[in-house]
């Protein structure tokens, strides 16, 4: 693995009143263990996941290949601030790799474009075009199948599912499973899909509880509510 661990310094925060810092399951785990080439971050909307692959990205100098957040004004001071109280126990030459925001996806699209203009023969790692002719599912998938996984290195992933259709979202996995098989790559994927969960071989971390743990696929609470949806829909919208 490159990356075999994050140390979290939760003795360190500089508050505990603001986000990321307010979540007691960065107070509860002291060290995240990555001993698997694909691990999925699962939990709810502002469970921390997302937080600590941006404070890995940021760590460790990731590029941020679907773009940075474009906001004018963040009201709060401390929420890109994670990655200076993290410690990556990485290999000591940097990887090759980029980090992969799903909103913002489509800067990368606009700024591919602008670098076709001037180099014509860049689009044959893209899929031979622009991406922004593609639906957005299709933009992801070429994104993947091309350029982007065929180096040696590690990729921190955000949602990766989010244009994608369930059918899509297998290929994908199958994508993954086929980058892994050609070369040494790690895989490190803040996910809420039970069809990327269900990878072979992957490792799962929860942020559900008090503590960072692994967990089954069968234990994940997408899994569950997910069975549960299917088997009876109408007690979901029941008064």
């Amino acid at each position: 693995m490159y990356l075999q661990s994050i140390d979290i310094e939760r003795e360190r925060f500089p508050t505990h009143d603001h986000f990321p810092f307010t979540l007691k399951i960065l107070q509860n785990s002291p060290r995240i263990v990555l001993d698997a080439p694909i691990t999925f971050l699962v939990g709810e909307n502002g469970s921390g996941k997302s937080a600590v692959l941006d404070a890995v990205a940021r760590k460790g100098g990731f590029l941020p290949w679907g773009g940075t957040k474009t906001h004018r004004v963040h009201h709060n001071p401390y929420e890109t601030q994670l990655a200076n109280y993290i410690k990556l126990n990485l290999e000591p030459q940097r990887p090759y790799g980029f980090y992969f925001r799903a909103e913002a996806f489509f800067n990368f699209a606009a700024s591919l474009d602008d670098i076709i203009l001037d180099d014509p023969a860049r689009d044959k790692y893209f899929g031979g075009g622009s991406l922004n002719v593609l639906s957005h599912g299709e933009a992801f998938l070429n994104f993947f199948r091309g350029y982007s996984f065929q180096l040696d290195g590690l990729y921190l992933l955000d949602e990766p599912e989010a244009a994608l259709s369930p059918v899509n979202q297998l290929e994908f996995v199958r994508i993954l499973l086929g980058s892994l098989r050609n070369g040494n790559r790690q895989y490190i994927v803040a996910t809420h899909s039970p069809i990327l969960l269900g990878c072979p071989g992957a490792r799962i971390l929860s942020f559900d509880d008090s503590q960072i743990r692994p967990i089954g696929f069968a234990e994940t609470r997408h899994y569950r509510f997910y069975r549960d949806f299917l088997n009876d829909p109408e007690q979901f919208f029941s008064p």
